[in-house]
């Protein structure tokens, strides 16, 4: 089982989960913003790192090829050890290139934006994005450890921390009334008690359904839609932030639970609202709905040719393996366009 430790000395806890691990070799993973701003907070304790291009459009075959070679290299064996310090583009393919060099080798994740500390570096998916499509080649592998201080969030801006907020948001709406509403009264910069929360729901679900066999599934909601509204940015040549897209899916998706599951108004109302209030609009028109539609159909949950998503009955209510007809699922991004 994957650990995650939360730490409130980054150095000390790094040295001793490095010291956890038998290794032969010491590899670091940066992008080159990591490198900059949170490398030297623990460069004594690594390596000088393997700098990749920061962005969710660098995290490509060609990226990871160019990990590989410089693991290659350095002379990296099944036994060395890849400490992955950055945002969810370097723990994803990071994980993927540990995962798969050497048939395999160990590796430590350090999060340093909130989005990574909440989801990406938690609970084993690793991988690239491929043919304009999100996270399309991956594996399931668990990090050794995973580091969470929140001394890195105070490198973000608020457009970074409300990105990850966008998935302690679709916790709470898996999770319970409680845990929802602390969220939509609270700043986007959690305290240490709401991101442990937050991590906590995603360890749960992880633990009981590690491969996404059923359980797992709940933490899709938001993103049938939202990985669609990725790509679509992402191929328009005007890419958003993950968080951004999932907070957009979320307003569809909880439209749908409301037509389909009986979701109650009211509380849709508030959530809506707060995406309203905090993440602004997505420009798309009725002309994107085809090719918004065929994204939709690549996603990696569908079983045959239906669209599979993720709802709610209610918060905390899992309605998993729903689908939706073609004039739901425009109703849904007409309800996003017009409707906020």
């Amino acid at each position: 089982m994957q650990k995650v430790i939360f730490s409130s000395d980054i150095r000390q806890t790094l040295a001793e989960a490095i010291a956890a691990v038998r290794h032969d070799r010491l590899f670091v993973l940066c992008d080159d913003v990591t490198a900059e701003v949170c490398w030297p907070i623990v460069s004594d304790l690594l390596p000088r790192p393997i700098v990749i291009a920061h962005g969710d459009t660098n995290k490509t075959l060609d990226t990871l090829a160019s990990v590989w070679t410089a693991l290659q290299q350095g002379g990296a064996t099944r036994h060395s050890l890849l400490v992955c310090l950055g945002g969810g583009m370097v723990t994803d393919l990071g994980g993927f290139a540990a995962s798969t060099f050497k048939r395999g080798l160990h590796y430590i994740n350090i999060p340093t934006t909130l989005l990574a500390q909440v989801d990406a570096s938690v609970g084993g998916k690793t991988g690239v994005n491929f043919g304009g499509l999100k996270n399309e080649i991956g594996v399931f592998n668990e990090a050794d450890s995973v580091i969470i201080d929140t001394c890195f969030l105070r490198t973000l801006d608020r457009e970074n921390l409300f990105s990850g907020y966008a998935e302690m948001l679709k916790h709470g709406l898996i999770s319970n009334r409680t845990h929802l509403f602390s969220l939509l009264k609270d700043d986007p910069q959690p305290d240490a008690a709401l991101l442990a929360e937050s991590v906590g729901v995603k360890q749960r679900i992880v633990e009981q359904d590690p491969h996404e066999q059923g359980l797992r599934k709940a933490l899709n909601l938001g993103h049938t839609v939202g990985h669609a509204f990725e790509s679509f940015a992402m191929t328009s040549g005007r890419p958003i932030l993950h968080g951004y897209a999932v907070a957009f899916g979320l307003v569809c998706e909880l439209y749908l639970s409301c037509v389909k599951c009986g979701f109650p108004t009211d509380v849709m109302r508030q959530v809506v609202g707060y995406i309203k209030e905090h993440y602004g609009v997505l420009p798309y028109s009725c002309d994107d709905y085809p090719a918004l539609f065929r994204l939709m159909q690549h996603d990696k949950k569908n079983e045959g040719d239906s669209i599979n998503f993720t709802l709610l009955g209610d918060v905390g209510e899992l309605r998993l393996n729903q689908t939706a007809t073609r004039q739901e699922i425009d109703e849904a991004l007409d309800f996003l366009r017009d409707g906020i």
